[in-house]
C-alpha cells in the first residue's frame, strides 16, 4: 500500500516550498560527512529521462581552486553590472550573489551528456531533457537540505567552461550549478532579492494561460 500524505505532511510540505531560499550569507560551521552523504543520497532519487541519471556531483575540497572560483565568479560579477543602468548598476552592487568563500560545502553540478545508462530514452529527439533532470536532482537536494535546516545558494555568474576546465572534468561533462552548502547566517522566509528590491515573487496567476 502506497503511503498516504495527510493535511498535517500537506502543510508542512508548502512551508518547506515556501522556504526554500537562494542562500548567499553562510556560516562557516562544517558540515559533517554523514550529513553530506545523505543529502547526495536523497537527491540521486530525483527523476530523470530514461532513468539516466545523468548528474554528476563533484564536491570541491581544495581551498586553492575554491579561492581560484571565488575570483572568477567576482570577475564575472563585476563585468555583468558594467552593462546595467546606472540605477539597475546600484541595485546589483548591493546584492550579495555568492558565498564561495564561507560556505563549508562547495559543489559544482555536471550533466553527463553521453552517458548510456538509459539507453537514450526519452532524449533522443529533446536531449535537453537530461539537463533538466540534473536540474531536478538540484532541486531535490535543495529541499532535503532546507528541511534539515540548510541552506544552499545556485552561483550563476561564471563561465561554465572555464569552470570545467578549472576542475579538470570529462570533456562529455556541461555544468550546470555551481553550488554553496551550509549553515544560513540568518532565516528569512523572504528572498533576498525580494527584500532589497530587486524582483518580487510574481502571483501564480500571471503564469498560467489556457488555449
Amino acid at each position: 500500500m502506497s503511503p498516504q500524505f495527510g493535511p498535517d505532511f500537506q502543510h508542512e510540505l508548502a512551508e518547506l516550498l515556501a522556504w526554500r531560499r537562494d542562500v548567499r550569507h553562510f556560516r562557516s560551521d562544517p558540515l559533517g560527512e554523514e550529513v553530506v552523504a545523505e543529502l547526495l543520497a536523497t537527491a540521486q532519487l530525483a527523476p530523470s529521462v530514461g532513468n539516466s541519471q545523468p548528474w554528476r556531483f563533484v564536491r570541491v575540497r581544495s581551498d586553492k581552486l575554491r579561492e581560484t572560483l571565488a575570483d572568477h565568479a567576482d570577475a564575472e560579477i563585476a563585468r555583468a553590472g558594467k552593462a546595467m543602468t546606472e540605477d539597475r548598476r546600484r541595485a546589483y552592487s548591493a546584492l550579495k550573489l555568492h558565498g564561495m568563500r564561507e560556505a563549508p560545502e562547495l559543489i559544482a553540478v555536471f550533466c553527463d551528456d553521453t552517458t548510456p545508462i538509459g539507453g537514450r530514452l526519452g532524449a533522443a529527439t529533446m536531449p535537453e531533457t537530461r539537463a533538466f533532470s540534473v536540474v531536478l536532482a538540484i532541486h531535490t537536494l535543495w529541499l532535503a537540505a532546507r528541511a534539515k535546516g540548510l541552506g544552499l545558494g545556485w552561483v550563476s555568474v561564471i563561465e561554465p567552461g572555464h569552470v570545467a576546465r578549472l576542475l579538470d572534468v570529462s570533456q562529455d561533462w556541461r555544468l550546470i550549478a555551481l553550488l554553496c552548502l551550509g549553515q544560513p547566517l540568518e532565516p528569512d522566509d523572504v528572498p533576498e532579492l525580494e527584500r532589497r528590491g530587486w524582483q518580487a515573487r510574481l502571483d501564480w496567476q500571471s503564469n498560467v494561460s489556457e488555449r
